[in-house]
């Protein structure tokens, strides 16, 4: 892993951030024409080690090749893999998705690389590449938007504050009930039939899908830290891609020489597709070159993490004609 100092970073809220350190770690080689980097933004709990944590989608030989692209992911600001966030800053200034763009474009520029080929993430990962387009058009060549929104339901904002109420009850313990919670709505209701209908552990003193979301929580408080969970989960809960325009068409009529690959899947209701097609008709109110995919899949929302034959074949055939 990589770090990256700067000074200060200027917050939307009209702090700074300071000093101000990016952990991020590149894959694949940069080419001469510095023309083949692809920025890809992990979601809530993600951190920079991308081939890891979506090892199926990027790698020598995956969809999105290491051989032949440069790809770059970095912590965000806020987060606790390595970049500047609640545990090194005290107190940690309120972050928005924007803030976390702007500490990615200065890394970007310290990379030396003036246009990216492509910007990917989901969820909001998602949000930060929809960010990218609005932000710097100018240095992106193409956004694929996976499983993600312009603006937060009303549903996923409560569903954030219930955990972040269960933390400043309990930190350590109210973060696994906090991840048990984000669990659930991770997974579809026909998921979570497959996966554990009304099995019972052993004894039958608990039911599986019981014991499987007590593990998920008490296993994320060893590798995740609460304040960055509230810090995070409020960006995400205050994202709204067209809060300083008139309306998501605005928002996007800047961004007209940017591709644009949109995808959700059927089964997502913490992003549901009708929030995706927002930013499909959005786009195209302005002409812009768009493609959408709603995948058929079981799984939720957390398909796009998943080893899934369409996405990895969307992905990697939309790259190829970047």
């Amino acid at each position: 892993m990589l770090d990256f100092k700067f000074n200060e970073l200027k917050l939307k809220s009209g702090e700074t951030l300071a000093p101000v350190t990016i952990a991020y770690q590149t894959f694949g080689t940069l080419n001469k024409e510095k023309s083949n980097a692809i920025l890809i933004c992990h979601a809530l709990s993600g951190d920079s080690n991308v081939v890891e944590w979506w090892g199926k989608m990027v790698g020598e030989g995956k969809p999105i090749d290491t051989k032949k692209y440069f790809v770059i992911c970095s912590n965000v600001i806020g987060g606790c893999y390595g970049s500047t966030g609640p545990a090194t800053v005290q107190p940690f200034p309120s972050i928005t998705i924007s803030d976390m763009v702007n500490a990615q474009k200065k890394l970007i520029d310290h990379l030396g690389i003036s246009r990216l080929l492509s910007v990917i993430g989901g969820s909001m990962g998602g949000m930060q590449g929809l960010q990218w387009s609005v932000a710097y058009p100018q240095m992106v060549k193409s956004v694929i938007p996976i499983a993600t929104t312009t603006k937060l339901s009303a549903q996923g904002i409560a569903f954030n504050e219930v955990g972040r109420h269960a933390i400043m009850l309990n930190p350590k313990d109210g973060l696994a009930v906090a991840r048990m919670i984000g669990h659930i709505t991770y997974l579809s209701d026909e998921a979570m039939h497959k996966k554990f209908g009304r099995r019972q552990k052993e004894g039958g003193v608990e039911f599986e899908v019981e014991s499987y979301l007590k593990h998920q929580g008490s296993s994320f408080t060893k590798r995740f830290d609460a304040n960055s969970y509230v810090s995070i989960t409020k960006a995400i809960d205050r994202f709204d891609l067209a809060e300083n325009y008139n309306g998501l068409a605005e928002a996007f009529a800047g961004s007209k020489e940017i591709k644009f690959m949109v995808v959700s899947f059927t089964s997502d209701w913490l992003f549901p597709a009708y929030q995706s097609w927002e930013i499909v008709k959005a786009l195209k109110t302005n002409s812009i070159n768009v493609s959408y995919r709603n995948i058929g899949s079981t799984a939720g929302h957390d398909a796009f993490l998943l080893d899934d034959p369409q996405l990895k074949t969307i992905i990697g055939g939309f790259l190829s004609n970047v």
